[in-house]
């Protein structure tokens, strides 16, 4: 009888254990992020399929069930495929193809991007307002009322479970963007906006608490008002369980540790549909209302998704349209060109777009980049799509006012980014990533530079040199105007350039010495639509074009030069 009395206590505990503790089914917290209108399986600037796209996330949907998930976006969606820019500024009385395929697949929050706000005020706002869904940033704030302009975050359930997403912008938005764009907003500090707001959060008493922060990952010294602050918000603002960053393009999952000990989940997701980021939360609900949980993460390439064929039926006719659209034939180039030559001197590339930013601007002197790293356009007829390949952002065209000074350290600057320092004709002339030997990183076989392409500006309308044997800050020498008048540093000279570098972007004109503030008084004039609406209407006008390399400028000393461009070349691109 004992013995019986005692199984019977044991079973009795069991059963109570179980009452008390409630398993639940994982929750898989999906997001995409900097998309650049990466939409659909075709890049409308190449003319090419892709195999990733939302349609990969579409057969995750489906196979899963939208109760079994919580789908988020991260911003940068509104701009960097033609298909994006055909529904920001030529169709608008549609619904935007964006709003249309996130409310089709059931997301459930985004957070607004740099690049979207690029789009405009009426662009974004439009697209805000047709999303089923709310639009995150609480960092991005009225500047009237000090409320924020689009929604802090947002309380999801799923099978009985809580999540709260909070959403943030990098704050360097006006380092890059005319004023114009975000008018009525600023921008505030990352850390700073997510302490304010995570006691609010954690009143709500969600379950899990997600960051989606279209912010690269940085590091925990970081301010808050840097571009890349989501390691700094993890690690100094406790409460997060799992945050989406983007925006850096980069890869990554990493665990970091708040300063109350707590560890955070990181992810970070690419590009243009490069991968979906995927953080698997798996709990344990007591009775008493408390969660355990237990929260795992990868980063999926998109491309071992399988495409969901229902999806892409459901929109071939927008796709076919595009397709369309970008094919339509503006004009004739009599050679092809590309951006390769580019990093080793003139190339008739980047001098295309010099001189159309002069002939559409009137300017004395234009500054231009290769916005691609690696970009080319054939002999023969262009089409709309080739004005995608020609200039990938749809910046602005200013037109302002420099002094001879301003523009010689405006051009050290971007040799600064561009130039390594050599003491022979062995050494490395571009600037590269280096590993812990002094040994470029080499990805695929190839080499990585250490800054982006698109801020390696040179200029036309002047003749100079750039000395990679000397010391940065003293490479340029500004010989004259092009056509042998005295360049003066004290005279004041007009400049084409495009909104981004002159909001600051890249740098140069803080290290030209002129702030936003100064800007204001600088400019000119300021086109009234972006930057490739006018090219594409450039070509139209000539129908037929012949690039070249003109500028006047070269790189010395010329034997060193010469053997690093084709030593580095291949470094650059392999043997293609």
């Amino acid at each position: 009888m004992k013995h019986s009395s005692y199984i019977f206590v044991l079973l009795l505990a069991a059963l109570l254990t179980v009452s008390c503790q409630q398993k639940t089914d994982n929750i898989e917290i999906y997001a995409t992020t900097d998309l650049h209108g990466m939409l659909l399986p075709f890049d409308n600037t190449e003319g090419l399929p892709t195999g990733r796209s939302l349609a990969n996330v579409a057969s995750v949907v489906r196979s899963k069930g939208s109760t079994n998930i919580v789908l988020l976006d991260n911003g940068d969606i509104l701009q960097g495929d033609p298909l994006a820019y055909y529904y920001n500024f030529i169709d608008t009385t549609r619904e935007h193809v964006v709003a249309d395929i996130l409310n089709h697949l059931g997301y459930d929050a985004a957070t607004v991007g740099n690049h979207d706000i690029e789009a405009g005020h009426a662009v974004y706002d439009r697209v805000r307002r047709q999303y089923n869904f709310p639009l995150l940033a609480a960092n991005a704030v009225h500047t009237e009322s000090g409320e924020p302009y689009f929604e802090p975050y947002t309380i999801i359930r799923k099978r009985g479970v809580k999540i709260a997403v909070f959403g943030l912008i990098t704050p360097s938005v006006p380092r890059w963007l005319p004023e114009s764009l975000y008018e009525g907003i600023r921008f505030e500090n990352m850390v700073e906006t997510a302490a304010r707001w995570m006691p609010l959060i954690k009143s709500e008493n969600p379950d899990v608490i997600v960051g989606l922060f279209h912010s690269g990952m940085g590091d925990e010294d970081d301010t808050g008002e840097d571009e890349n602050s989501t390691v700094a918000v993890a690690v100094n603002v406790p409460g997060f369980d799992v945050i989406f960053c983007g925006h850096d393009h980069r890869q990554d999952v990493t665990e970091v540790t708040s300063v109350n000990g707590e560890r955070v989940l990181i992810l970070d997701g690419g590009s243009r549909a490069e991968a979906l980021m995927n953080a698997t939360v798996s709990f344990s609900k007591n009775s008493d209302g408390t969660v355990e949980k237990k929260i795992s993460g990868k980063v999926i390439p998109m491309d071992d998704l399988p495409e969901s064929l229902a999806f892409i039926k459901r929109y071939s006719k927008v796709s076919d349209s595009l397709k369309a659209y970008t094919s339509e034939v503006i004009g004739n180039s009599t050679s092809s060109f590309g951006t390769r030559d580019a990093f080793f001197g003139p190339s008739a590339f980047v001098d295309l777009i010099h001189r159309m930013q002069l002939d559409i601007s009137g300017a004395d002197i234009s500054f231009a980049a290769p916005l691609s790293f690696d970009q080319s356009i054939s002999e023969g007829e262009l089409r709309i799509r080739d004005m995608f390949r020609l200039y990938r952002f749809e910046n602005f065209l200013y037109t302002v006012t420099m002094t001879g000074g301003e523009i010689d350290r405006h051009l050290e600057h971007a040799a600064g980014l561009w130039f390594d320092t050599m003491d022979d004709a062995g050494d490395y002339m571009l600037r590269y990533r280096y590993d812990d030997n002094g040994k470029p990183v080499m990805i695929n076989g190839t080499v990585r530079l250490r800054n982006p392409s698109y801020n390696f500006d040179s200029a036309m309308g002047i003749r100079y040199t750039i000395d990679v044997s000397k010391p940065q800050g003293e490479r340029v020498f500004i010989i004259s105007l092009e056509d042998g008048t005295p360049f003066s540093h004290s005279s004041t000279y007009s400049v084409a350039v495009n909104s981004y570098r002159a909001n600051g972007g890249g740098g140069h004109f803080p290290a030209a010495g002129i702030t936003n503030r100064e800007l204001d008084r600088r400019i000119v004039s300021a086109t009234e639509r972006d930057l490739r609406y006018y090219m594409t209407e450039w070509i139209r006008e000539r129908a037929t074009i012949s690039p070249e390399p003109i500028t006047d400028w070269k790189i010395i000393p010329e034997e060193w030069a010469s053997e690093a461009d084709d030593r580095e070349m291949k470094l650059l691109f392999g043997d293609n």
